[in-house]
């Protein structure tokens, strides 16, 4: 199990922390729904018209770079498994193992990447670029003004979508016995065929 859930976890963690993991993915990082009527307003601002594809790609940089330091999370919540939790993984439901990391592992990886997203997106300037276009909308007149703060959103999609990719490949371990790519793997899953 530990294995299943380690290798499930390196290679949803691996895939998004490639380039275009994921900017390219169904896990995309968008701007957040009031970006919307900055986004809008601001794009007749010089100096601001491509202002939403130069957010949501550094957003996405941000999250790439992130998704690095997953690794090290998940592997001590891994060799922290009891049998007891194992047992209940592999006789749960099929998301069981995800549902176990999420519980073990949302608030360390939360803590870890919250300030390695602020620094990436501090890196291409994109808390700068979004204060200024949010800066600059909350200028105008008769508008709501908006919050400028963009890390924490960009974490918590960023963790919405890591959890969203171990699903699928805890998925392809159940039920696909190709995924199964080692014989400790296909013992332990073949008792559920």
């Amino acid at each position: 199990m530990k294995e299943a859930l380690t290798q499930g976890v390196v290679n949803g963690a691996a895939e998004l922390a490639q380039e275009n993991g994921y900017l390219s993915s169904p896990y995309k990082i968008l701007l957040p729904e009031e970006a919307a009527k900055i986004v809008d307003k601001l794009k007749v601002v010089p100096g601001f018209r491509n202002v939403e594809n130069e957010l949501v790609l550094r957003m996405n940089r941000a999250a790439e770079k992130a998704a690095t330091s997953a690794r090290p999370i998940f592997t001590s919540a891994i060799r922290k498994m009891t049998i007891k939790d194992a047992w209940n993984i592999l006789r749960g439901e099929d998301n069981a193992a995800t549902t176990y990391l999420e519980r073990t592992t949302y608030s360390p990886l939360y803590n870890s990447f919250q300030p390695e997203i602020l620094q990436a997106l501090n890196e291409v300037n994109a808390v700068d670029y979004w204060e200024r276009a949010v800066n600059k909308y909350n200028s105008l007149p008769f508008v709501t003004e908006m919050n400028p703060r963009l890390d924490d959103y960009v974490t918590e999609k960023a963790l919405i979508g890591l959890f969203s990719k171990i699903e699928i490949e805890e998925a392809k371990i159940r039920k696909e016995p190709v995924a199964r790519t080692s014989d400790l793997l296909k013992r332990v899953f073949s008792q559920q065929d």
